[in-house]
């Protein structure tokens, strides 16, 4: 899996950079072609040489050290990097990550890679730095970006205390690191639709029908499922987030407009996960000119808009899977399930969002995952994109199950 794969591998300033050179030995003994960058801290720790002797590629410490006038260095790295380790990864070196800063040759050519490769990291600090909740906010923060941890093993630290903050060893990072890539390629060649954010249905010009859909979720799915090597339709309405690179982009404002992206592209998805809070509602009329205020009330005359969950499960073809969402405040089971059976969705993650620090606006969800028959799967509160990681495991599964029963294989 590593066989001349670039990997580049970061070491940061704590006592754990010793065990960094076992990491990239192991690296470069898999055949990857291992590139060395050390925080000035942890040059503090361990030689470049030493690194340098290990791997036969020049180590980089200084953002501003440019042997090749032909590359800008943090440029050349990041477009070549098929993979990154940060081993080991500290408190400092965390918090920076988790900003975007870019102070030194490490951070910066993290910024230039962004989320074009898989990042693995592997912790290590005291105990009570590890347990701090903004270290852990920080660590929060990357994993709904995409970025895998390693965690820290539990022992006896350096700093003379027992407890949760040593770096895992070099074996079981280099096996997640394969672990992972080999999951990037999982479901290359499948076609994934997704839907994410709010729609938008006009009163006039300047107000509209709207609802708390933050998007984060369906970009969640969206950044997976790119992630594990599918083809993926990203059909965006209102959002509070940028939305991942790397997918088809097709923005939509109404229902409507939702609808008729989504049903034109429907017919060559493999996959479809309708994450999006579309209007049950809209307005009969849309004023052209901006309605004005008066003394006396105002009605509105609301129709509805057209079910694309619905209209997708009367459209599916055997091979297809749908996947709905379902944000409930009561009863989730039974309407999950009842949303399932009446869309004909294949599975319907309901999520309570009257609990805290679930559903709209967050970056955490805690899912029920159900077919019209019962429960699959509940995923506890976590990184939404822990969630879309494990619901696009429960989909393709299904996908490949299929596939194999009608002897077409994947």
């Amino acid at each position: 899996m590593l066989q001349g794969k670039t990997v580049l591998l970061g070491v940061t300033g704590g006592i754990a950079a010793y065990k960094a050179a076992a990491v990239a030995s192991k690296l470069t003994q898999a055949g990857a072609k291992t590139h060395v960058v050390l925080t000035a801290s942890a040059a503090k720790f361990i030689a470049p040489l030493t690194f340098q002797a290990i791997t036969r590629n020049r180590v980089i410490v200084d953002t501003f050290d440019e042997d090749d006038a032909s590359v800008i260095s943090h440029i050349d790295l990041a477009d070549r990097a098929d993979a990154v380790v940060i081993a080991p990864a500290t408190a400092n070196s965390l918090a920076k990550l988790a900003l975007g800063l870019g102070d030194d040759m490490l951070s910066t050519t993290l910024l230039a890679i962004g989320n074009r490769a898989p990042v693995l990291i592997a912790p290590a600090m005291n105990v009570h730095m590890y347990a701090n909740p903004v270290v852990q906010s920080h660590m929060e923060t990357l994993r709904a970006r995409g970025f895998t941890f390693v965690e820290p093993g539990e022992g006896f630290l350096a700093c003379g205390y027992t407890g949760k903050g040593r770096m895992a060893e070099p074996e079981e990072i280099v096996d997640r690191l394969i672990e992972r890539l080999g999951r990037r390629r999982a479901m290359e060649g499948v076609r994934v639709l997704v839907t994410a954010g709010a729609t938008v249905e006009r009163i006039d010009p300047v107000r509209y029908l709207t609802n708390d859909s933050s998007g984060k979720m369906g970009f969640a799915v969206a950044e997976a499922a790119r992630d594990l090597g599918a083809k993926v339709t990203l059909v965006a309405g209102r959002a509070d987030v940028a939305p991942p690179g790397g997918v088809e982009l097709v923005r939509v404002e109404s229902a409507q407009q939702m609808y008729d992206a989504v049903l034109s592209r429907f017919a060559e998805a493999d996959i479809v996960v309708k994450a999006a809070a579309v209007a049950d509602y809209r307005p009969a009329q849309t004023a052209a000119r901006k309605l004005k205020k008066t003394e006396a009330t105002l009605s509105l005359e609301l129709e509805r808009t057209p079910d694309i969950l619905k209209a997708l499960g009367e459209r599916k073809a055997p091979g297809q899977v749908l996947v709905g969402f379902a944000a409930e405040t009561n009863d989730l089971a039974k309407h999950a399930m009842g949303k399932a059976a009446r869309k004909q969705a294949d599975f319907i993650a309901g999520n309570d969002v009257s609990k805290p620090n679930v559903g709209f606006g967050h970056d955490t969800n805690a899912v029920s995952v159900y077919t019209a028959e019962g429960l699959v799967e509940d995923l506890p509160l976590q990184s939404k994109r822990a969630v879309a990681d494990r619901l696009l495991a429960i989909a393709y599964d299904a996908y490949k199950a299929r596939a194999e029963a009608r002897g077409t294989g994947l």
